[in-house]
């Protein structure tokens, strides 16, 4: 099975379509689902006896298909380790790991989600890559009463996207995610750019999606703060091919910083459109897109220096508490063994198992769901992106995660093309800082 490598964000679904039971009778699969594999001693009385049963919902395929690229891989290390089994209390459980594709699509990965709950039993979700897999299957286990554990979804559009309010302590009672929000883009950003000389006018290119507007309403008046003037031609639709008025606008307004966090081929189309028409900011700063090498290379020459961020990184100075395996070695054994240049979605993904086996050992029995949820609630595990630890903030559901700045170089070596080189550690400085952000050349 391998993944396309083309990716997308992001859309979420709404909580309470799941919980008044709408979208789940009729459900069509897309096409078809990935096997799921078993570790050790199924158990086809569906989560009984001694078998723990975990769920692994990610987009293989679809639009966000990147973002399972590493999957295979992934899954292997863990299954490594937990097909031994858990001893938990004194009493020893075989684990087994059904995984599914959430094919980048709302309504499909809330049928697998369902699935998994009513079909499998599963005893513990994980999810993880994009509000159009994540949030649904979140709804799916917060309705059924299954822990669940979910990670790259900005927080405040899992949090928020799926109708926690600002005053909302606590939202949820089974579901908890890991991820870095709009505190972590704006450290970046304000850490980063001072290093080329501006004018300090950033030309936003904020969708109108679930992360265009938690961006437009809390990045932008974090970016105002900090001294910067925000030029905004409006929130656009994903799929727009005509990017001509934003241009012009940018261009009118002497915009030497651009941000956008858009989809893949919309900030394909776009930037093409704007090396045609002559704009060329001093920095160019994206989100969403530009998180694998394969994003970027696609673009040819006009990819090389632009700017983005990235969650994990080969140099990030932490262990896999499952595995015992180094973030260098996790970049390492995944480049060795599939010929592909490291992605950063290996660490988050990794640090999901960390965290299912540290619940798991944590309830006082990892079959009763509502003591695995609470178990999560206060938990701290330590893993690739770092030590989590549930119950310190910014909410009772959530653990803000670091997102580092960076840049995308061409290579001085090596069978890879492109370096992503990490310009500043603000979130986290503990991970080494190896370049200085250099201005956009096409």
């Amino acid at each position: 099975m391998t993944p396309s490598d083309k990716a997308e964000l992001w859309t979420p679904s709404r909580r309470g379509l799941i919980r008044s039971g709408l979208g789940m009778a009729g459900l069509v699969a897309a096409g078809p689902v990935l096997s799921a594999c078993s570790v050790k001693g199924d158990d086809p009385g569906g989560g009984s006896g001694q078998t723990i049963k975990i769920g692994f919902v990610s987009p293989r395929t679809g639009a966000a298909a990147a973002f399972g690229e590493p999957d295979a891989y992934v899954l292997g290390l863990a299954r490594d380790v937990l097909g031994k089994g858990l001893t938990i209390g004194g009493k020893k459980y075989d684990v087994q790991v059904i995984d599914k594709d959430g094919q980048s699509d709302p309504q499909r990965g809330a049928q697998v989600a369902n699935d998994l709950i009513n079909a499998d039993r599963v005893d513990l979700m994980l999810t993880t890559s994009t509000p159009e897999t994540v949030n649904p299957v979140s709804d799916a286990c917060e309705a059924a009463g299954v822990p669940c554990i979910s990670t790259v979804v900005p927080w405040e559009a899992w949090y928020f996207g799926r109708g926690a309010k600002p005053t909302d302590t606590k939202a949820f009672k089974y579901v908890y995610h890991f991820c870095f929000g709009v505190q972590q883009f704006a450290n970046a950003y304000t850490t980063m750019w001072p290093q080329v000389s501006t004018n300090q006018k950033v030309g936003v290119m904020w969708p109108n999606d679930a992360d265009g507007n938690a961006v437009r309403t809390s990045l932008g008046p974090l970016l105002q703060k900090a001294g910067y003037s925000i030029v905004d031609p409006g929130a656009y639709t994903n799929g727009t091919n005509d990017y001509s008025s934003q241009i012009a606008k940018f261009k009118a307004e002497n915009s030497e910083i651009f941000n956008t966090f858009p989809l893949p081929p919309d900030f394909a189309t776009f930037w093409q459109q704007a090396a045609q028409q002559g704009y060329q900011p001093k920095i160019v700063q994206v989100a969403k897109t530009g998180l694998f090498a394969s994003q970027v290379e696609a673009l040819g020459a006009l990819g090389v220096g632009v700017a983005g961020a990235a969650y994990w990184t080969p140099t990030y100075p932490y262990t896999s508490s499952l595995t015992g395996i180094s973030s260098k070695e996790l970049g390492a054994g995944y480049q060795k063994k599939t010929g592909k240049q490291w992605t950063q979605q290996l660490g988050p993904s990794l640090a999901l198992f960390d965290a299912a086996a540290a619940a798991l050992k944590a309830a006082p029995d990892p079959k009763d769901k509502g003591a695995v949820a609470t178990a999560i609630s206060t938990l701290a595990v330590q893993t690739p992106v770092g030590n989590l630890q549930w119950g310190k903030g910014p909410n009772g559901n959530v653990v803000a995660t670091p997102i580092l700045g960076g840049q995308w170089t061409a290579a001085k070596s090596g069978k890879y093309p492109l370096d992503f080189v990490l310009c500043e550690s603000s979130s986290d400085p503990n991970v080494p800082v190896a370049a200085q952000l250099q201005p956009y050349r096409a």
